[in-house]
């Protein structure tokens, strides 16, 4: 892969790249294709989504960090694109043909996704401290977004079955 495909790809088309809050940005910048992929294609269709970015996600940051010092630099963002998918995935069938009516999920979902992706707490922190390689900077993500997901489905399930609607 070409260093400035690699580019393209860790920056998620230039959304790194901010001067201010580059990963929230990123995170962001996420949230049009998870409401595409939930509306049109539910659960199954974040998880493809999300295997195919996170397998060409750290090949291409592995490009970029290969020669550098900094391990986990913050113009990579495609590790958030995959951990802000990842939090839609246990609530996203509820969302198939009902995104309009569940917009404010989505802002749920950014805001749990972001504080466990920089609160950096159990799974997170050990692949954020311990794996220094492309593989690492991914996965942390890939746990924040699956941690902030099981929480949303929590929440959402005790309102349910509470018989609070959400």
């Amino acid at each position: 892969m070409s260093e400035k495909l690699a580019l393209l790809i860790a920056t998620y088309a230039g959304l790194g790249l901010s001067p201010k809050a580059p990963g929230t940005v990123g995170s962001v910048g996420t949230l049009p294709l998870a409401f595409v992929l939930a509306y049109f294609f539910g659960a199954y269709g974040i998880i493809i989504a999300a295997i195919i970015i996170f397998a060409v996600g750290t090949l291409a940051t592995d490009v970029i960090i290969r020669d550098s010092a900094e391990k986990d630099p913050g113009k990579v963002v495609i590790d958030e694109v995959v951990g802000q998918l990842l939090t839609f995935v246990f609530i996203a069938d509820s969302m198939l043909y009902h995104n309009f009516e569940n917009w404010w999920l989505y802002l749920i979902g950014l805001l749990t996704f972001r504080f466990f992706d920089i609160c950096k707490m159990g799974p997170v922190k050990w692949f954020d401290s311990k794996m220094k390689n492309a593989f690492g900077v991914m996965m942390d993500d890939v746990c924040a977004g699956l941690i902030g997901g099981v929480i949303i489905w929590g929440v959402i399930t005790y309102f349910n079955t509470h018989g609070i609607s959400l």
